[in-house]
């Protein structure tokens, strides 16, 4: 994972301009502590701050093409890249990197050309033949984008608020899927899939096209393209389905490939409390698959003392991603310790096939299409940061097969009648899924791990976790504090005490009205958008991220709230669908 930053059209272009370039552009050094570059050309720089996972002798940044007169500054990875070159014949690249082929692509196809791109990434463009310049993030926003406007009319772009935030009069997140075009005079959606619109997809589930798309079918190849890479990398391994298929699958393609350059056994990693779920469900998958697996055990305590550092790195005051973030993060700086520097992670399965455990309320088939497409919309607000942020905080780069522009087509084309959770019929959250890597004769994984229950991160690595983190807030915040949080806090005002202690932390390091408009709110139900709180009328009395707030759906769900809820109206807990699995459940990304 690299760090970018731009500024283009400032009226200041004296050395002290150029100073403080520099100096913001070190906020962002620890997404790429390898090398530090930056470009100037009168009234415009482009910084970056690199991680070498491709080219790591050649390929700094910024790139350019032939004769220099186009400059670009990337974060990210283009899976296509070689594809691309081929169709690039007339021109002379200069380095390895896979990113070097934006500048030339803008140089053959001018604007058009981020649809070409088959990757994930956040880059800045200038042409300095009429000073015009592009700036684009990925299609669902796996790489973070920041854009800003300074008084004296210059554009901002970072890859974290940080970088920018102290001089810019306004700036928020920039969109997912789109393009800033100097010349067309600001964003537009490049980005158009068929789901965006939120229509029903009628597509027959097929079993073996979901995959292949996956696994195998050469265009697709959703897990084996992101294993590009000339730098050594692991799995992130929970133990859940996601993750275990992400495993599963990279370390088939290792086994058949011939020049495996960081050898056949694939790296594994997990991190959980003593005794927690993940840890247990990590240690039999990787023993089933032969991984070389890493446990890394944290207390309460370490995670609590991590806090602070975290939200300054994430750069949110979201409960449950700051829950998920802290481990993440803790486990990310072990992985970085032992040389590692990219791994594979299983965000995005959940929000696109419906894995998260509300969805069992889902009312119908619409109902739950739409959420989905929301969910996915939302990614960057919150699993993507998460991904992102936490491991980039420790200079390692976190790659998500399930959020392949082919893969997601292909699911979100799938009838989501096929998708809903029907325990009648033995299909339990993500059974397409689950049913697709469902090989007798050549099994992926063991029978009870395939088909275990979701359990969200912040969850699986220790129920203790969450429940230590609220007894902190619940020493720091004082009931009078709570009472008056909508005159402190008046925008997205805090609704828990340890969501009040986020918010005095996150106010700390990003203090301006702009910072705290880039996170969202809402209520929310075991990661639920606000709209489908309305789905069971015993959750709005019992809003909370946590996929134990799922009452009657999982199997560990908060004891006390079952209780009262079996008191509200004729929709009680003890009317909720079952899903007959055993009691020892782990999953997660």
């Amino acid at each position: 994972m690299c760090g970018i930053l731009a500024v283009l059209g400032c009226i200041d272009n004296t050395q002290a301009k150029r100073s403080r370039i520099i100096e913001l552009s070190r906020r962002l050094r620890h997404r790429g502590p390898d090398w530090s570059g930056l470009h100037c050309y009168e009234d415009c720089y482009l910084a970056h701050e690199r991680l070498a996972i491709i080219d790591p002798t050649s390929g700094d940044q910024p790139l350019y093409n032939e004769n220099k007169t186009i400059v670009v500054t990337v974060n990210g990875e283009i899976y296509n890249h070689k594809v691309l070159r081929e169709k690039l014949k007339s021109h002379k690249f200069h380095t390895g990197s896979d990113c070097e082929v934006i500048a030339h692509l803008y140089e053959e196809y001018g604007e058009e050309i981020i649809d070409m791109l088959d990757g994930m990434f956040a880059f800045v463009l200038l042409d300095t033949r009429d000073k015009s310049f592009i700036a684009a993030r990925d299609a669902i926003g796996v790489i973070p984008l920041y854009i800003g406007w300074g008084v004296d009319g210059s554009v901002w772009f970072a890859s974290e608020m940080k970088a920018l935030s102290d001089d810019c009069e306004q700036f928020m997140a920039f969109p997912p899927g789109h393009i800033y075009s100097s010349k067309q005079g600001g964003l537009r959606r490049w980005y158009n899939p068929p789901w965006y619109s939120e229509q029903v997809p009628s597509t027959p589930y097929d079993p073996l096209v979901l995959r292949n798309a996956f696994e195998k079918k050469k265009k697709f190849q959703a897990v084996i393209k992101r294993l590009m890479t000339d730098v050594p990398f692991g799995v992130l391994l929970s133990g859940g389905l996601d993750s275990s298929l992400v495993a599963a699958v990279a370390l088939r393609h290792l086994e058949q490939s011939e020049a495996a350059q960081w050898g056949s056994q694939l790296h594994t990693f997990c991190i959980g409390l003593k005794g927690s779920p993940d840890l247990k469900a990590g240690r039999e998958v990787a023993d089933y698959l032969g991984t070389r697996h890493h446990e890394f055990q944290f207390t309460v305590q370490d995670g609590i003392d991590a806090i602070e550092e975290v939200i300054y790195h994430i750069e949110t005051y979201d409960v449950t991603t700051i829950r998920a973030s802290t481990p993440m993060f803790l486990m990310s700086r072990k992985i970085k310790s032992l040389g590692v520097k990219m791994v594979l992670s299983g965000e995005g399965s959940d929000e696109i096939l419906g894995g998260y455990l509300y969805f069992h309320k889902a009312p119908n088939k619409k109902e739950f299409h739409e959420e989905t497409c929301r969910k996915i919309k939302a990614l960057h607000q919150f699993d993507c940061l998460r991904a992102n942020k936490s491991t980039s905080a420790w200079g390692v780069e976190a790659r998500v097969p399930f959020l392949d522009k082919e893969f997601l087509n292909v699911a979100m084309s799938i009838d989501p009648e096929w998708k809903m959770i029907k325990p009648d019929l033995g299909r339990i959250e993500k059974w397409v899924l689950r049913n697709a890597f469902d090989d007798e004769e050549r099994p992926y994984l063991p029978k009870h791990i395939l088909y275990r229950q979701k359990e969200q991160f912040s969850d699986g690595v220790g129920y203790s976790w969450i429940d230590g983190l609220k007894d902190h807030a619940n020493k720091h915040v004082s009931d009078t504090m709570l009472s008056n949080a909508s005159f402190v806090f008046p925008d997205n005002t805090p609704l828990t005490k340890e969501a009040y202690y986020y918010r005095t932390i996150f106010e700390k390091f990003f203090p301006k009205s702009a910072a705290r408009a880039t996170v969202p709110g809402g209520p929310s139900i075991a990661c639920s958008t606000a709209k489908a709180v309305e789905w069971d009328a015993t959750w709005s009395k019992n809003l909370d991220p946590s996929g134990r707030a799922a009452l009657g759906v999982h199997v560990a769900a908060y004891e006390e709230e079952i209780k009262a809820a079996a008191k509200v109206g004729s929709d009680s807990v003890d009317s909720l669908p079952k899903n007959g699995l055993e009691e020892n459940i782990t999953g997660a990304v």
